[in-house]
C-alpha cells in the first residue's frame, strides 16, 4: 500500500483499515514518506498487537512490513 503524500494521521488510518481486510497471517507492505511515519505507524503495530516484520529507508521512504497476528 502507498501512502506517499499522506501525512499523520493518514497512514496508520489507512494502515488500520487495510488490516482490518486481512485475513491473520497475512503481510501488508506500506512505503510512505511522512518522517513521522516511522514512529506513528511502528506504535500502532505495538499497541494493536500485530508484528513489525521489518523497516526499511530506501531513499525518502520508509518501507514498513506488517504482519496481521490477530
Amino acid at each position: 500500500m502507498d501512502v506517499r503524500g499522506m501525512f499523520c494521521p493518514e497512514p496508520v488510518f489507512r494502515t488500520k483499515i487495510e488490516m482490518e481486510r486481512m485475513a491473520v497471517g497475512n503481510i501488508l507492505k506500506i512505503i510512505a514518506d511522512d518522517p513521522a511515519s516511522e514512529e506513528d505507524i511502528s506504535r500502532w503495530v505495538n499497541r494493536s498487537g500485530h508484528q513489525l516484520l521489518s523497516i526499511n529507508k530506501p531513499g525518502k521512504d520508509l518501507e514498513f512490513t506488517i504482519k496481521k497476528v490477530k
